[in-house]
């Protein structure tokens, strides 16, 4: 099942920069991980903002969710999630 989520992030203003640092290199090194094994198939910074867009593929909707809730700045996130189908015009 495909995915289009837009992650917002809103880390506070008076956050240590040494924790802020260690939240992004975890958050780094997970997200790494899940685009070797196919799950996070795209990665798209959205311009001039601390937001992304991603495609997600995963066999089910409790399998996001779990995957989302465990991004280290999941605490500090706003998402919009937006489940995606075929199109029948679509050469791929």
């Amino acid at each position: 099942m495909l995915y289009l989520v837009r992650m917002d992030v809103h880390l506070p203003h008076d956050m240590p920069a040494a924790q802020a640092e260690e939240i992004k290199a975890r958050e780094k090194a997970y997200s790494q991980d899940l685009q070797r094994q196919g799950k996070w198939q795209q990665l798209h910074r959205i311009v001039g903002e601390y937001a992304n867009y991603s495609v997600f593929d995963v066999e089910t909707h409790d399998e996001l969710h779990t995957i989302l809730s465990a991004l280290p700045l999941f605490p500090y996130m706003t998402m919009q999630v937006t489940p995606l189908a075929r199109h029948p015009s679509s050469i791929r």
